[in-house]
């Protein structure tokens, strides 16, 4: 319903800007991608506005080292896994209504804007601090050109975020960190670049943490960070990759990771007002925005949960609008974590060619691996379409049909469970399937919600 100033409030529903260093596989969709589509349609038969935001993150040196790697143009080889992705979407049937593409001519200048407008405005200052480089190749130490062992969970990991546990990772807060590509020794050099110091945000973080909905992980994830105090993290730095800053940032590129942040700050904001096109007018849109939720991947907690926000909060958006995050854990694949570096994946476009899309998500979602990890194998793949199949065409159903009282009450419980707060779409399918067996074959937007089949 309209405000008292004629002004429709909006739900936005994001989910990650996937990196383009290889196609999307299954463990992306048994994660936040289907899920947020899934929990876009259900809010839309609700009768909520709904926008649902993603894109590209074209700029962490993972895909320039794995170009290099294989000896391929960098250019050609993001173009290639740009249309795979979006190729994805479409076969899986996910939808958005605003997708950002850093290959584009605006989103650079805009990001530029953004990063000066912190610089200038004292948000970020520029100071002179410690950078490491590799003392072999030289290459400023980040992301893929990092590794070594996390501080706190003592897991493999590489600079930015621990895959394992969440906790923030450089060179000073990893053992044993080394160059991620030639194995040599972290050089420290003084470097004059911006600074965002997240513990002048502490406030407006703690009011988000205290009102938004967040799993148990990314509390105690929160909670580490606060006993180990909040960073001071460098936004742009020296290397080989990335948007290339100007003024003030003249030398310096942008990091990918408050790229993605100040991405999704204005994607969010041209998503509710596509006429929005700078700082004043992006805190405007946001102001009209009811509910927040990010659908994310465990492995992204830290940047969602923490770093993100500061980022926003340093941009002057207040209060942070977030209503809550929606994360999953790992899907496993034979007992591991799918990884598009390792090649241990199956590819998202190979199932979903092959297969119904609309089984495809069903299963995923009844598989999901919310609450624990789950482990995909074809087998059990294979047993559920075999099951599912018949009762969708409605070729098969059970001896004894469900009473109309209960299955009014069951259909009514998952729809509830699509709902971002307290999502749960194992427990809708699971349901559905149920009232299918049973012979319900009016289950009104839930079938519609889950297959990504009709509006």
């Amino acid at each position: 319903m309209p405000d008292q100033d004629g002004i429709e409030p909006v739900t936005v529903i994001t989910f990650p800007q996937p990196t383009v260093n290889g196609p999307l596989h299954l463990g992306h969709l048994a994660g936040p991608y289907v899920a947020a589509d899934i929990a876009a349609r259900a809010a839309r038969a609700r009768g909520e506005r709904v926008v649902v935001t993603t894109g590209l993150d074209v700029h962490q040196n993972y895909v320039l080292t794995r170009a290099e790697r294989e000896g391929v143009e960098v250019g050609v080889m993001t173009a290639d896994f740009r249309a795979d992705i979006r190729e994805t979407y479409e076969l899986a049937r996910i939808g958005y209504d605003r997708f950002s593409d850093p290959l584009t001519d605006e989103h650079a200048p805009i990001i530029r804007q953004l990063m000066n407008h912190l610089v200038a405005s004292g948000a970020t200052p520029m100071r002179e601090v410690t950078l490491h480089a590799c003392s072999d190749c030289s290459r400023t130490l980040h992301e893929s050109y990092l590794v070594g062992l996390c501080r706190g969970c003592k897991a493999p990991a590489a600079g930015g975020a621990c895959e394992q546990c969440g906790a923030f990772t450089y060179v000073d807060s990893m053992i044993d960190p080394v160059c991620g590509r030639c194995g040599g020794e972290p050089r420290p050099f003084q470097a004059t670049v911006p600074v965002l110091r997240m513990e002048d945000h502490r406030e407006a973080l703690t009011a988000m943490w205290l009102r938004a909905e967040l799993p148990p992980s990314v509390r105690a994830l929160i909670g580490r960070q606060l006993a180990d105090g909040l960073p001071e993290i460098a936004l742009a730095y020296p290397t080989n990759w990335g948007i290339e800053g100007d003024a003030a940032l003249s030398g310096l590129r942008i990091g990918p990771y408050t790229e993605v942040a100040l991405t999704d700050l204005y994607n969010v904001a041209k998503a509710v007002d596509p006429a929005a096109a700078d700082l004043p007018g992006y805190l405007a849109a946001l102001g009209r925005v009811e509910n927040l939720w990010h659908f994310l991947g465990l492995d992204n907690a830290y940047w969602y949960a923490l770093y993100w926000q500061a980022v926003w909060a340093a941009a002057g958006v207040n209060p942070l609008p977030v209503s809550g995050l929606v994360v999953n854990e790992f899907y496993l694949l034979d007992g591991s974590k799918f990884s598009t570096s390792r090649n241990h994946v199956v590819g998202a476009n190979e199932i979903l060619r092959d297969e119904d899309p609309g089984i495809v998500r069903l299963y995923l979602a009844w598989d999901r691996p919310d609450r624990y990890r789950s482990d995909f194998s074809w087998k059990a793949f294979r047993a559920f379409a075999d099951r599912i199949g018949p009762l969708l065409d409605g070729t098969r159903t059970c001896a004894e049909p469900l009473h109309p009282v209960l299955a009014e009450i069951e259909l009514a419980r998952a729809q509830d469970a699509l709902r971002p707060s307290g999502f749960d779409p194992a427990l809708a399918v699971r349901i559905m399937i149920d009232l299918l067996a049973a012979g319900v074959r009016d289950t009104g937007p839930l079938r519609a919600a889950l297959t990504g089949a009709g509006e």
